[in-house]
């Protein structure tokens, strides 16, 4: 999921995500699959494969499974016809929740995402209610520790490579950039030795929703990760800010 203003928050799920590398895997295949039916399987011209296969090679997807997934995609494997959409909605405390859904069937998709979103506390809105809210952008996080640069070096380096945004998180830093621009930023930033910690292109909120009761909090993230786990989403997508002391709470008591 994507949400907190300081990104750091999306770890605490690192760990059982890595548990879940065959739903994974499945996910990143359909994202290359409708990316090369969309654009064709040449990786050079089209961006989105592009994106793809860079993130199933950082998942250590195997080489077969992409290039089987680019084949079906490009129509020269049989591949399951995919629709692509997105579904909106609201979780607890009134946060925004934008779901990206891959799916060979739009009814029962539908159904098993509404029951989530009702059996856990939040409602499924109609289509536009939560979407304005969020923009697509490259999004590349820079830990302070891993990266010794000054953050001016660093802030003008990243607007010299041409991001639009950069921003201060605590512990890490914060460059923005437009879609189009990511790749360019990103190996500008990497040719000057700087690592990153997250690197993509994802929907980034345009303002937070803060979410200051641990109870409320809990029950915000066991439906983020419900969503997460149904196999037709692909992206989770949320505007919540969830102070440190209740996110490191929450992850102390195992959630």
């Amino acid at each position: 999921m994507a949400g907190h203003s300081k990104w750091a928050n999306v770890k605490h799920r690192k760990a059982r995500v890595d548990a879940q590398k065959g739903k994974i895997f499945t996910k990143l295949a359909r994202e290359i699959i409708v990316a090369a039916r969309e654009g064709g399987g040449d990786l050079e011209a089209n961006f989105r494969l592009r994106l793809a296969v860079q993130k199933a090679r950082e998942a250590n997807m195997p080489g077969d499974n992409i290039n089987r997934a680019i084949q079906k995609g490009s129509g020269e494997q049989e591949a399951i016809s995919l629709e692509q959409f997105n579904y909106e909605g609201y979780g607890p405390g009134g946060v925004a929740v934008l779901l990206e859904i891959m799916t060979d069937n739009r009814n029962r998709t539908a159904a098993e995402i509404r029951s989530i979103f009702s059996r856990r506390g939040g409602n499924m809105g109609e289509s536009g209610c939560v979407a304005w809210m969020f923009k697509r952008m490259g999004f590349i996080s820079i830990d302070k520790q891993e990266n010794p640069t000054s953050e001016d070096e660093l802030m003008l380096l990243a607007l010299e490579s041409g991001a639009e945004d950069f921003k201060d998180e605590g512990s890490s830093y914060m460059v923005l950039t437009a879609p189009e621009d990511f790749e360019q930023v990103k190996e500008n930033l990497a040719g000057q030795g700087i690592s990153y910690t997250t690197a993509e292109v994802t929907m980034v909120p345009q303002n937070t929703v803060p979410v200051e009761d641990q109870e409320e909090a809990k029950k915000l993230l066991d439906l983020l990760d419900a969503l997460e786990d149904q196999d037709d989403v692909q992206n989770v997508y949320a505007n919540f800010d969830i102070p440190d002391e209740i996110m490191q709470s929450l992850q102390a008591g195992g959630d």
